[in-house]
């Protein structure tokens, strides 16, 4: 700050009665107004250079205020913003209207004594006063080093009604901190799944407790950043002491488990009219679903199994609300890894009982009698369809996902699955279509349909039908041996009738996002076998069954995992180097978003991936590398979500842009940066296309959490290496003329343990 005298830096001034400022005797002109605690606005020029506590210092000193300048901060009087040495330059620029108020430690001291007090009235403000102030980093370090959190944790424990719902969303707010939160204890958790779970909570309860138990979820050791302690290869990675990351999904899931319904309330607010609670709600689910651990894997797939969360998942997408979008798709990846893991697991009979119990009521369904074959050898699985008696060699490609679609398969409907067997064992060896055999084979189809496998990405669209991929499964079975008995086939057909299937699969799942499920049961069941055979002759004739061979199919699988990768890596590139953007105003509620201070944001990805710098401003400029030009930033731990279409442009920009629409319409070129509370970090605009894939797509990739990319464009991008280094390894082959064939069979076992594997390739 500057003055008359030069002696000072500073020389507030009063504005008259009628709110204009008197004439300037020194010559200098101010930069801001101050208003004091008093209520006296003053007009002050501030030097930029100086560091926060120096202009409260000074204008104190100026303005005779008896109260130590240390008991004193800055705040936006608009915002009510803590004025910091890190966003003084800008406020100072802009000309922003500054007021003197109490200090965080102030502040912070007097909502403790007040929460200690518990009286209703005076805790209610003071929880709405905490739960805005403690998003500041200064204030929260106050909070915290005075015991805070004890204090908060108890009201949480005894409140009711809109105060518990401040109480939670200041937790909540607190929560986005990575430190000052490792005392939560168990019977905090199960006090928050109990609010959770009671039919009496406020949706504006339920809203910030749901989050708080995803933030708990995803402060996993496996999560921690930076350094953590050395742990053997059979123990879960530990957190350094005090760190936030001690928690994880077993801590959640266990007092879940522990208060009866809980997961059951989840589920069931997936279809809340309220679209925060809804979104919230499958957040949640995700986080459980991504960070679920072996030892509860079984019981809680389960348990979503049995809530049918596929079916609330499938209501959602046909909901039509743009803010659901991103969460859906990422519990639709999810699913597919679920779906993965399920078909890697090895069926062992012998050590899982739940094996051995689906694979017994197989049998009992069957209505067959073991018997004994012609060698002496036991006959018995065989019977079903199988080659063999060895159960863990049968699924050993389809896996538990196997074992779980055929009994899906009998219990849609018994009566029909004993027939069929019997039907089988009454002809002739030869002409006996393989049942069981040919319901892993549907699996394997569908997986490939589906690219189930290690997934790298998932799809930008919906899709339904492989949330009910069980289902699919039942009518594809039915499709298999409706078409075997319809041409006759023999034994030496299985791999006829399995490209025929194939084929209709194809065709019965296109335009997944938008077709009915009755055209998709009519194309499986009502399909003549003469119709499905022409145009499987056509797409022979216009295709290359070299495609369908395995030993391709894996290669395209591995190819299109690398291409993901590259892909990834070119977008995240894009991050890094920056762009501009077009601020816009979101069409929707999306929290307390910042009104930007100006037409154009440049954002840029820090080197270490951790941050988004950027920079308002009312015109673009050169902007150097580094981030010395972007003074704010966004935490990248902090974007819980990225919703696309959700944001217009600025009113003022209709002029300058005259091909912008000029109502508040959405731009197909927006998207919103959300945190996990739904609060808006950033909306912006892109200025074509292609900028709008690379950052919406780079900044899904970039999640811990995410398994979707969001543009056409991306996963066209994706497609096309893949088809592309494909066909040049084809033509490696085709010119070296290297026959490939349909499968490998994988020679016996050695007899011994004497050898061991080289080194060399």
């Amino acid at each position: 700050m500057s003055s008359t005298n030069n002696s000072t830096r500073a020389t507030p001034s009063p504005l008259t009665t009628n709110g204009i400022p008197p004439k300037s005797t020194t010559g200098i002109i101010p930069t801001n107004n101050v208003t004091t605690k008093a209520g006296v606005t003053v007009r002050a020029r501030i030097d930029p250079t100086l560091t926060v506590e120096d202009v409260v210092r000074q204008l104190c000193l100026h303005l005779k205020v008896a109260e130590p300048y240390t008991n004193l901060a800055l705040r936006d009087r608009d915002t009510e913003e803590l004025i910091t040495s890190e966003n003084l330059r800008k406020k100072i620029k802009n000309k922003v209207h500054l007021k003197l108020v109490n200090s965080s430690a102030i502040e912070a001291a007097g909502i403790i004594e007040k929460l200690g007090r518990r009286d209703e009235k005076s805790l209610r403000m003071s929880l709405f006063s905490l739960q805005k102030f403690i998003k500041e980093e200064k204030f929260a370090q106050e909070f915290l080093d005075r015991d805070g959190l004890r204090e908060l944790v108890d009201v949480i424990e005894t409140a009711h009604g809109n105060t518990l719902a401040y109480a939670l969303t200041a937790m909540q707010n607190l929560m986005d901190l990575d430190y000052g939160w490792s005392t939560l204890d168990d019977s905090f958790i199960f006090k928050v799944v109990q609010i959770l779970s009671s039919p009496n909570s406020l949706i504006n309860v339920c809203r910030p407790a749901t989050v708080i138990l995803k933030k708990l979820v995803e402060a996993d050791p496996a999560n921690v950043v930076g350094p953590i302690i050395a742990s053997s290869s059979r123990t879960p990675p530990v957190a350094p002491p005090g760190s936030v990351y001690r928690y994880g999904f077993q801590s959640v899931y266990e007092q879940m488990r522990r208060q009866k319904g809980s997961l059951e309330t989840v589920v069931s607010r997936l279809g809340s009219p309220d679209t925060a609670m809804a979104q919230q709600s499958m957040m949640l689910i995700n986080s459980l679903l991504s960070h679920v651990n072996d030892t509860y894997w079984d019981e809680f797939i389960a348990d979503l199994e049995r809530l049918n969360v596929r079916k609330a998942a499938i209501r959602l997408m046909s909901s039509h609300v743009d803010d659901l979008t991103s969460c859906v798709l990422d519990f639709q990846a999810n699913i597919v890894r679920v779906t993965y893991k399920k078909k890697i697991t090895v069926v062992e009979p012998e050590v899982e009982l739940a094996h051995l119990s689906a694979l017994h009521y197989i049998w009992e369904c069957s209505g067959v009698q073991e018997e004994l074959d012609p060698e002496g050898q036991p006959l018995k699985w065989r019977k079903l369809g199988f080659d063999s008696e060895n159960i863990m060699e049968e699924f050993q490609d389809a896996g538990v996902l196997g074992l779980d679609c055929l009994v899906n398969f009998v219990q849609d409907d018994p009566d029909f699955f004993s027939k069929v067997i019997l039907e089988q064992l009454s002809r002739p060896q030869e002409r006996r279509c393989p049942v069981a055999k040919a319901s892993n084979e549907i699996v394997e189809l569908l997986s490939q349909h589906w690219t189930i496998f290690a997934p790298a990405y998932s799809t930008s669209t919906f899709q339904p039908f492989l949330l009910n991929f069980p289902k699919v499964h039942c009518l594809a079975l039915h499709f298999f041996l409706r078409m075997w008995n319809e041409s006759a086939s023999a034994a030496d057909d299985f791999s006829r009738i399995s490209a025929l299937t194939r084929s209709q699969i194809k065709v019965a799942l296109q335009q997944e996002s938008a077709r009915p499920w009755h055209e998709v049961e009519h194309d499986f069941l009502e399909c003549e076998y003469r119709a499905v055979r022409d145009r499987q002759m056509q797409e022979l004739e216009a295709g290359d069954d070299l495609l369908s061979k395995v030993p391709v199919r894996n290669l395209k699988e591995k190819l299109m995992r690398e291409s993901a990768e590259f892909v990834r890596q070119q977008r995240i590139h894009c991050l890094l180097q920056g762009a501009w953007f077009l601020n816009g105003v979101p069409t929707q509620h999306t929290g307390s978003a910042r009104r930007p201070n100006g037409q154009w944001r440049f954002m840029r990805l820090d080197t270490g991936l951790k941050y988004l710098h950027y920079v308002d401003s009312p015109a673009k400029f050169e902007v150097r590398n580094g981030t010395e030009d972007l003074p704010d930033r966004i935490e990248t731990a902090a974007i819980s979500q990225i919703t696309t279409g959700t944001c217009a442009p600025l009113p003022n920009l209709a002029r300058d842009h005259p091909d912008l629409p000029t109502s508040l319409l959405p731009s197909p070129l927006s998207f919103s940066l959300l945190s996990g509370g739904g609060e808006s970090l950033a909306d912006q605009i892109a200025t074509d296309q292609s900028r709008w894939a690379d950052w919406t797509d780079g900044l899904n990739m970039l999640r811990r959490d995410s398994g979707h990319v969001t543009s056409a464009e991306t996963a066209g991008y994706i497609k096309a290496l893949t088809e592309i280094g494909l066909k040049i390894k084809l033509l490696d082959l085709s010119g070296e003329k290297v026959d490939i064939p349909s499968g490998l069979v994988a020679g016996p076992p050695p007899t011994n343990t004497d050898f061991f594997f080289s080194d060399l390739l």
